[in-house]
């Protein structure tokens, strides 16, 4: 196991074993309790494991971990099903990382355009946007002719507070993209890109940071997203996340009421007449 995912594994399981307490596994909370959550020793006997083992394997030590003990380990520590995937991603016990360098096919580029009034991205899991069609580019116009490496939607939620168009709810929003963006981070650890991009974001973010050490991981789906636009309003879309190829998604905001719909037909007409 490479260096880096047995860092991030250390973080991951010493952040979720702090937030399990002992009533909710049924043990006695004992007195002078300094440890939030559960105790290192705690964890391996629920998990049937020895404690020194379970002890270096959260450290990072050079351990291998059989899928079986991360199974115990992943019900122990009462993991959904994105941080087990996780869990097992960090041990190495998944396929090398597919390629996210963005290739756009012709038929991915027809297709956003044939979307019209419906913004549309083609993205890959590092949040990059790699393509797209007016009206997203009329919805975040700032995102879009933004230098190659900030053409990024982590990056535009985190740095843009005086943006065209500004999520609403940006918290939460900002919170769970950032778990999802982990989740993808566990394939491409020891990808010096990412490395970099994580490095920026933390040292400019502290936000970013913040939530970056929380550890929590997310897959992508299907979300409701309201922006303030600065001419029309309150906009309102149903996102859908598709995957167009490994590591590329496209990513679709369709109106979610006739309101959202007529303010994007507007604004792609006077984006239409400017041109």
């Amino acid at each position: 196991m490479a260096e880096g995912k047995r860092t991030d594994l250390s973080a991951f399981l010493r952040t979720r074993r702090e937030r399990i307490t002992p009533e909710m596994v049924e043990l006695a909370p004992g007195p002078r309790r300094r440890t939030p959550g559960l105790r290192r020793e705690e964890v391996a006997q629920l998990a049937g494991v020895g404690v020194t083992w379970y002890t270096w394997l959260e450290q990072g030590r050079p351990i291998n971990a059989s899928t079986q003990v991360l199974d115990a380990i992943a019900r122990t520590l009462r993991l959904d099903g994105a941080e087990r995937q996780h869990l097992y991603r960090l041990a190495g016990h998944t396929e090398p990382a597919p390629d996210d360098s963005g290739q756009v096919t012709p038929e991915m580029r027809q297709i956003l355009d044939r979307l019209g009034d419906m913004p549309a991205c083609v993205a890959n899991s590092r949040c990059d946007a790699l393509a797209w069609n007016a009206a997203y580019e009329t919805l975040f116009p700032e995102m879009v002719n933004a230098p190659e490496g900030e053409r990024n939607s982590l990056w535009y939620t985190c740095f843009n507070p005086a943006a065209t168009t500004l999520l609403l709810n940006r918290d939460q929003e900002l919170a769970r993209s950032v778990a999802v963006f982990r989740s993808a981070y566990s394939r491409h650890v020891d990808d010096p890109c990412w490395q970099d991009f994580v490095r920026r974001l933390c040292a400019e973010s502290a936000e970013f940071a913040l939530l970056w050490a929380r550890q929590d991981v997310a897959e992508p789906g299907p979300r409701e997203k309201a922006f303030k636009h600065v001419e029309q309003g309150e906009l309102r879309f149903s996102t859908t996340s598709l995957m167009a190829a490994p590591e590329i998604r496209l990513i679709v905001y369709t109106p979610a009421n006739e309101a959202t719909w007529d303010a994007m037909r507007e604004l792609l007409d006077k984006g239409q007449t400017a041109r």
